[in-house]
């Protein structure tokens, strides 16, 4: 019981921290224009996470059964996966880098589940066609769900925030600068809170799908049965054949927790993006919230855990780069770039390690 609870525990923690990042960046713009303070933003931020959290299972199922070999996963390799994205979260918040929670889980996922199977490279699910028939995004393993995604979603950010600011600029050209500020100032506020659902959408199940797998796990091994009457909510039976079955409270739990994160310390992530890389105004905003917006719609749509971290960003990018390249700074754009390619190696590096000094490996 004490295992599966820790597990519960970091869960939460990385949701927590998780909310530095990514939450942030679902307030970052709103915030950087002035639309909305800080405190205003992240009670926005929260509610809409909640809402966004609540509606559909599609990413937890990928988290939890459609990237590694259920086989080779433990109470142990879960909590190796997430003190790997933890830390790895921490370091890059602390630099003010957006990194992705998202990536930073997975790779902390594969690389834990791998040292769990002794080195076994099989144990991660790489590519499983689409049945005949279906369209190429039916596929599921590393490369449909995550690899693919991992390079697809920001191109599609930073062309998209691209057309999208270079039709405003056409329409704000009509327009008076007064009226402009004015109509986009409450246009940014509803785009902020689309971003936060699609937010909670996509980031929140994340963590749902880690925290359903292990009470699933520890309750099929009966570590559970002794525990008291008014923590049965503990246990989970079943997910469902398709395991989309994720109880309410961990949904309730993941979103608050994720809020209380971006309550605590967003500001170095929503510095980063709406001040050092681009100058925002609230029609650039708007623009941005929107694009990134669509990208995590049509992911958590396909069960896809992309990054609201590079959506964001590249959205920005691509708004920026409508009104001019020069616009945007690059060197700080470099450094972002960086730490997205070190993201999944690292925390893969690193809870594969912490497997192999704590945990204890299964024999197939």
């Amino acid at each position: 019981m004490t295992l599966v609870l820790t597990v519960v525990i970091v869960a939460l923690i990385f949701e927590y921290i998780n909310g530095f990042h990514d939450t942030a960046n679902s307030i970052a713009t709103v915030v950087s224009t002035k639309v909305l303070t800080p405190r205003m933003a992240i009670v926005l931020a929260a509610l809409t996470n909640l809402a966004g959290a609540l509606f559909g299972t599609a990413v937890a199922k990928t988290i939890s059964s459609g990237l590694v070999d259920s086989a080779f996963v433990t109470t142990e390799t879960i909590i190796c996966a997430l003190l790997g994205g933890i830390f790895w979260n921490l370091l890059t918040w602390w630099f003010g880098m957006p990194s992705s929670s998202s990536h930073a889980l997975i790779g902390g996922l594969c690389g834990a589940t791998l040292a769990t199977a002794g080195g076994n490279w099989s144990s991660l699910l790489w590519a499983q066609e689409p049945a005949a028939g279906k369209a190429w995004y039916a596929g599921s393993g590393l490369y449909y769900k995550v690899v693919l995604p991992m390079v697809s979603s920001p191109i599609m950010g930073l062309l998209l925030g691209f057309l999208v600011m270079s039709v405003l600029y056409l329409v704000c050209s009509l327009l008076r600068p007064r009226i402009v500020s004015s109509v986009f100032g409450r246009l940014q506020i509803v785009s902020a809170g689309i971003m936060g659902f699609s937010h909670g959408q996509n980031d929140a199940q994340k963590t749902m799908g880690i925290i359903a797998l292990a009470l699933l796990a520890g309750t099929s091994a009966g570590d559970l049965k002794d525990i008291p009457d008014w923590l049965g909510f503990l246990r989970i039976e079943s997910l469902g054949e398709d395991k989309d079955q994720i109880p309410l409270w961990i949904k309730i739990a993941c979103a608050l927790t994720m809020a209380a994160g971006t309550a605590a310390g967003g500001w170095r992530i929503i510095k980063t993006l709406g001040h050092k890389m681009v100058k925002l105004q609230p029609v650039h905003g708007f623009a941005a919230e929107t694009t990134a917006a669509t990208v995590l719609f049509t992911a958590a749509h396909f069960g896809m855990p992309v990054s609201t971290t590079h959506a964001i960003t590249t959205s920005i990018m691509g708004v920026g780069a409508a009104k001019r390249f020069s616009a945007i700074k690059w060197g700080v754009v470099e450094r972002i770039v960086w730490a997205w390619i070190f993201t999944i190696p690292a925390t893969a590096g690193l809870s594969y390690l912490l497997f192999r000094l704590f945990g204890t490996p299964v024999t197939p």
